[in-house]
């Protein structure tokens, strides 16, 4: 995933070495998101250059690239600004190879009049690349992003009076634009001035002042003309102060802003950030930040709301952890209590989600539920199918948002639909939201991040409370979102008398989660041993049926993800269906058979492997001597009730992923830590 990170300091004196140091530090925040390439643009140096924009970008790591910023000599590092615009960008290539030239920031031409940095996919940049060059416009790298500042410099070269604002320039590049981003712009044309926009990725803005704020809220502005919008900006910027926008309560207005992907790069910053929704554009000039849109929709919020960050710094920071993803890993005995934490009574075998309880009678009475999602939020859904069945009674379809939409799924008014995504941001699970909101569903969301997108645009939600995911492979928000489903199952069943034995052993067996997920994580270092066998191996199938067959999708989706190693998850019901060709001596084969419902059926499935010379690995119930004899190694786990034993087998899985991946030479989700005495600054301010 790229990550965009930028730093606007209005009267705020630094040297380009401070900003240097501002936005590599904003870019090892990032790190976690995976990335190939990096990039900084600032302003150029010394008489000649002083309007010109220096770009610096490198393959590899953003330490590479904080190496050859201090290698240049072109730059004076104590040039001091009293107020300055630079951006950053962690590139993950999608179109063309990982390189310098391919890396972002991207440029309008060979004099870097306009630069951009971008996260997501425009799809219709060969249109756009085509006529564009047909006007002369010449291109340099393989991307889809190098339309942008190029498209920007041809209307700017066409505009049609002398004065154009930068963010009207910026508006009229996103209407020509399909598909999915966020963008920062800065240009030689608007010195000390930014301009960020987004359209189903997120971005957020990060403000500090050592003055009291002039608002907490700021007012969205809507289209006039727009010479006369244009006109009314000049006016409102040359006065230094605007009704509309945001700027200290000091005559001074000494302002910073931060520009990110992710809040977990502003948090060491400020706390004070502004979520941008769909098609709001944000412009800083002369201290002050106004945002405006090209039109009111029905049901828009006239304004954006400065919120308050919750996370805290030591939250984003891996303590004795390898890694990110490590941490998080170890977090789920805590994270799946914050979920449950004020929504089960164990004592009086009551649940309330606080979130949909206004909607309640209505969930009750729909034809049927859809949980759609993408990747791991999909299989969360997967694994808990099954008993959303039995406990509401009512059918459920659980859909993977892109094949949702391509399929133009039907979707009625007594629908009930529900979104997951540990993000709030995912693009395809947006786009079915709204598709679905269109047809008269009732929406409901599932996710990890208060303001997101989908959090903002469902009519109810659940937020899963499993704190801050900087792993870029998730595992406690599978863990967090697998309760939260389980809680609704619950809730919904709460006055059906044939149901209640069910609900009091499923409620029973949540309360001892927590300690039993700790039981299974002491089984990290038996975890690593066989991982060590297995890290040189090409491919691995996992096997499970029933319960477990979103465990095998989810354990072999950790494997592709972090290790770069083939797997994948198979359905052991399908097994005599074809995939039993692969299995053989050589195939590493990881197996769930656990003492459920489907324990007999897996049974014969292991029988097939192992006459096929296959050497499975099983995860299966402690005390178990029928399958540790047909066993190459096992793993034995906690026995929980059959609804929740996912949870327990998804951790090994997790855990087994991690260690592949070091074991193959991979870093996983590195960020350096803070030396203390920047870390005593940044809390300073």
């Amino acid at each position: 995933m790229c990550g965009i990170f930028a730093y606007l300091n209005y009267r705020v004196p630094r040297t380009r070495k401070e900003i240097f140091v501002t936005l590599v530090k904003g870019l090892q925040r990032l790190e976690y998101r995976g990335y190939d390439s990096a990039g900084v643009a600032v302003d150029g140096s010394g008489k000649h250059d002083k309007d010109s924009i220096c770009l610096f970008k490198k393959k590899g790591k953003v330490k590479a690239l904080d190496e050859e910023l201090y290698k240049n000599d072109s730059v004076n590092l104590d040039e001091e600004f009293d107020t300055h615009f630079g951006i950053a960008h962690t590139r993950w290539a999608t179109h063309g190879e990982p390189s310098a030239l391919n890396s972002h920031p991207h440029r309008s031409d060979k004099n870097n009049e306009f630069v951009v940095i971008h996260n997501g996919i425009i799809t219709n940049y060969k249109e756009l690349k085509k006529y564009l060059i047909s006007k002369g416009y010449e291109f340099e790298s393989d991307t889809d992003t190098e339309v942008i500042p190029k498209l920007i410099k041809y209307l700017y070269d066409n505009r049609e009076s002398e004065y154009v604002s930068f963010s009207t320039l910026v508006e009229r590049v996103i209407q020509q634009l399909e598909g999915a981003f966020a963008l920062v712009f800065k240009s030689v044309h608007f010195p000390g001035e930014a301009v960020a926009t987004r359209r189903g990725s997120p971005l957020l803005i990060g403000v500090r002042s050592q003055y009291e704020l002039s608002t907490e809220e700021i007012p969205i502005q809507y289209n006039c003309e727009d010479s006369r919008r244009d006109i009314q900006d000049k006016n409102s910027f040359n006065k230094g102060n605007s009704s509309n926008a945001l700027h200290s309560v000091n005559d001074r207005m000494a302002m910073e802003f931060y520009f990110a992907s992710d809040a977990s790069a502003i948090i060491e910053h400020t706390n004070k950030v502004i979520y941008l929704e769909d098609d709001d554009i944000a412009a800083v000039a002369a201290g002050n930040l106004s945002l405006h849109r090209m039109s009111r929709g029905a049901g828009d919020d006239p304004v954006r709301v400065i919120q308050t960050l919750q996370m805290e710094l030591q939250q984003i920071m891996k303590g004795n952890f390898k890694a990110f993803m490590q941490k998080e890993i170890f977090e789920q005995p805590e994270s799946v209590v914050n979920t449950m934490r004020g929504r089960i009574c164990f004592d009086t075998s009551t649940v309330m989600l606080g979130g949909l309880k206004d909607h309640l009678k209505e969930i009750k009475r729909c034809r049927r539920l859809i949980i759609i999602g993408c990747g791991t939020s999909f299989h969360a859904g997967v694994a808990t199918r099954q008993i959303l069945e039995e406990l509401t009674e009512l059918p459920v379809m659980v859909e993977l948002a892109s094949d949702f939409l391509d399929r133009t799924t039907p979707v009625y008014r007594d629908d009930v639909c529900f979104f997951i995504s540990q993000s709030g941001e995912t693009a395809d699970t947006l786009m079915a939201l709204r598709y679905c909101k269109d047809r008269g569903a009732l929406t409901v969301g599932v996710t990890n991040t208060v303001g997101s997108s989908i959090s903002r645009e469902t009519d109810c939600g659940v937020h899963i409370n499993a704190g801050p995911e900087i792993g870029v492979a998730s595992t406690k928000a599978y863990t967090s979102q697998f309760v939260s489903l389980i809680m609704f199952g619950l809730m919904m069943s709460e006055d059906r008398l044939s149901l209640q034995k069910r609900r009091q052993e499923i409620i029973k067996a949540l309360h001892k989660l927590p300690e039993m997920i700790k039981e299974v994580l002491a089984l990290d270092e038996k975890i690593k041993r066989i991982a060590e066998e297995l890290y040189q191996q090409r491919s691995l199938l996992v096997m499970g049926r029933g319960y477990h067959y979103a465990t095998c999708l989810e354990g072999a989706l950790k494997i592709k993800e972090i290790t770069y190693m083939h797997s994948e998850g198979i359905l052991a019901g399908e097994l005599k269906h074809g995939p039993l060709a692969l299995v053989d001596y050589h195939m590493p084969v990881i197996m769930v058979i656990m003492k459920d419902a489907c324990y007999t059926k897996c049974h014969n499935a292991l029988q097939q492997v192992t006459a096929r010379e296959g050497r499975p690995i099983i995860l299966c119930c402690q005390d178990d001597p029928d399958i540790s004899k047909l066993a190459y190694k096992t793993i034995e786990l906690p026995y929980t009730v059959d609804c929740l034993q996912g949870i327990l087998c998804v951790i090994p899985l997790q855990l087994m992923s991690f260690h592949l991946a070091v074991l193959r030479g991979y870093d996983v989700s590195p960020t350096p830590p803070l030396c203390p005495a920047s870390l005593a600054l940044s809390i300073s301010r």
